[in-house]
């Protein structure tokens, strides 16, 4: 009777020490394949927050220009309208010239066109500003991620 007890117990201990062993072997695969997906979706939010960061350049580029535009408008303007001063006082035109002269040039340093632009280079994102690209997971590992279970 002792004996029969004995073999179920340790049958039972080797059936638990299989299973605990398959169970932690799962868990390494499941860790390992997370790891995987997770450096996957790195790599694709760090790809589109540093095509943000190029798009935020472009707009700002394109913003500076639409003003150097504006303004050097309003350069020809004052060009065209001190060609007109016959007979006016010759210290306001000698004023206004003088602004004019420092409006190109200001102009001419806030147009982003002035020189050919350059590839920006993307500096490392933060962690929030990789979150929108992550779906869910965390920028901080893939352990950090919620609901990783539900994929």
């Amino acid at each position: 009777m002792l004996e029969d007890i004995l073999g179920a117990v340790l049958r039972e201990i080797e059936t638990r020490a299989v299973e605990d062993a398959q169970r932690k072997a799962d868990e390494e695969r499941a860790k390992a394949e997370r790891e995987v997906r997770w450096r996957a979706t790195m790599e694709k939010a760090k790809e589109l927050a540093a095509q943000e960061q190029h798009a935020e350049v472009l707009r700002a580029q394109a913003s500076q220009w639409q003003e150097a535009a504006n303004l050097s408008a309003y350069c020809n303007a004052l060009e065209r309208r001190l060609e007109e001063t016959a007979g006016e006082d010759e210290a306001a035109v000698a004023s206004a010239r003088g602004w004019l002269a420092w409006a190109r040039r200001y102009v001419q340093s806030l147009d982003p066109l002035t020189r050919l632009p350059a590839m920006p280079t993307a500096r490392e994102p933060k962690p929030e500003e990789l979150a929108p690209y992550l779906n869910g997971w965390s920028p901080h590992g893939p352990e950090a991620h919620r609901g990783w279970g539900a994929r």
